[in-house]
């Protein structure tokens, strides 16, 4: 492993700060400043894995809603 990589690993930022920045990048809606503070702080290693559980939550609830949708019968009386 590099020297940078070992030193963005070993960052001190929360876990929630993470997912704060990880639920503002799937909005798609961001300052600068922000951006830069995440950078400077945020633990790569928790991106990762708070991308991947927000993905997965993501897939679930379009998965629950198609569900919800077609049970429910509105997608029949629509067409």
């Amino acid at each position: 492993m590099s020297k940078d990589l070992k030193q963005a690993a070993q960052r001190k930022g929360s876990f929630l700060q993470t997912l704060k920045a990880v639920a503002w990048s799937f909005f798609g809606v961001r300052k600068a400043s922000g951006y830069e503070e995440d950078v400077a702080k945020i633990n790569p290693v928790h991106v990762i894995i708070a991308g991947i559980l927000a993905g997965l939550v993501f897939v679930l609830g379009l998965v629950w809603l198609v569900q919800w949708i077609v049970g429910s019968g509105a997608a029949a009386s629509a067409v």
